[in-house]
């Protein structure tokens, strides 16, 4: 068996795609895992780390951008349907799963034109313009939010929540009891490329941090681009961290935090209610959409966390924000509780179920792969 995923770009949309695939590996370790992405998104150096194999599109981006980029995207597309026709006779795939992001339009249709087995998987509270625009192609279409289902034919549609990889729910069934003092350990990310805007607020709270919370203990994901900077910025104001550029081995981490500050991707939000952790979440303001805000709002309205607008985002607001939620343990545990009951952690294994079906593989299709009963 061969599946192929069209997904890259951003962790948002990667990190999903590399849930699914595992799934279909606990189930069938000989499938065979078909990753195609861009050379200009994050996927190289992510799924080398992953272990997957990743071919290549010509794909650009559409949306968001000037003219002149539109009409560069417009006339890749015919490149890369070619391409993507090339991939699938090639491979013999059986079913292709399009994860949102450029390179999803052009393996979608593909797929069609040859009669495969083909998905699409939407993790936003908004869709984005490229499943919208594939979603015709589908067979299947999976939400991680149902205020995204209005987009897409209703018949199409299962709201399943956001696939994450396993290791975000080995604890998942563990109880905590309540703390018994403050703790404090801070994780700041601004997703898989960083966040200049949210570093350099960062940055600006050091001091007011250091003097408000004794013994934090902070772990911060820069992105390559501001990694230097943000690194000889802490050894300046003398506050001990982990700063590193990027960060591969994210749900130990994450596991390890009591508060995050972060951007409000899907993929983040899903992690995040993973692992039942509170979050200060600083939506993009240029995300298409404001999907980001969306994604947000409603994990704010479930209580597992608070909304900082960027344009609100300073130094001294970050610093009391941060402050307000770990000197109060009864408000860190709520938060906590809040956010840990918005997960959904079978979402893997029910898409990879139905895409057993719409393949017609029987075998196998009724084993429980243990997520949905951790």
């Amino acid at each position: 068996m061969t599946i192929v995923i069209a997904a890259g770009g951003t962790g948002g949309h990667l990190y999903p795609a590399v849930a699914l695939a595992r799934e279909f590996l606990s189930r069938d370790p000989s499938a065979k895992i078909l990753f195609v992405g861009t050379r200009r998104g994050i996927e190289s150096k992510v799924l080398a780390h992953e272990g997957f194999e990743l071919e290549f599109i010509t794909a650009k981006p559409v949306m968001g951008k000037g003219l002149l980029a539109v009409m560069q995207g417009l006339l890749s597309l015919p490149a890369g349907l070619w391409q993507s026709l090339r991939i699938l006779r090639q491979r013999r795939a059986d079913v292709v799963i399009g994860v949102g992001g450029y390179t999803s339009p052009a393996m979608l249709a593909a797929a069609a034109m040859r009669g495969t087995a083909r998905v699409i998987v939407e993790p936003n509270a908004y869709p984005g313009m490229a499943n919208k625009a594939v979603a015709p192609f589908a067979q299947r279409i999976f939400l991680a939010f149902e205020s995204a289902a209005e987009a897409f034919d209703r018949q199409k549609v299962r709201v399943v929540g956001t696939p994450v990889r396993r290791e975000f729910l080995a604890q998942v069934g563990e109880v905590e009891s309540p703390p018994v003092a403050v703790r404090r350990h801070l994780l700041v990310f601004g997703g898989s490329q960083g966040a200049k805007a949210i570093n350099s607020a960062m940055l600006d709270a050091l001091a007011s941090l250091k003097e408000r919370l004794h013994g934090l203990a902070i772990t911060h994901q820069t992105g390559e681009a501001d990694y230097q900077r943000v690194r000889e910025a802490y050894g300046r104001v003398g506050v001990q961290a982990e700063v590193v550029p990027f960060l591969y081995d994210m749900p130990n981490v994450l596991r390890t935090a009591d508060l995050v500050v972060a951007r409000a991707g899907a993929m983040t939000i899903a992690e995040l209610a993973a692992c039942g952790k509170p979050a200060i979440l600083i939506p993009l303001p240029t995300a298409i959409y404001d999907h980001q805000m969306k994604n947000a709002r409603a994990m704010e309205a479930a209580g597992g966390a608070m909304v900082l607008p960027q344009a609100d985002l300073t130094g001294a607001t970050l610093s009391e924000s941060v402050s307000a939620i770990l000197l109060n343990p009864q408000r860190l545990q709520a938060m906590s509780a809040k956010s840990r009951a918005m997960r959904r952690i079978d979402a893997g294994e029910v898409i990879v179920r139905e895409c057993y079906a719409l393949m017609g593989v029987t075998h196998d299709i009724d084993k429980s792969v243990g997520a949905a009963g951790a």
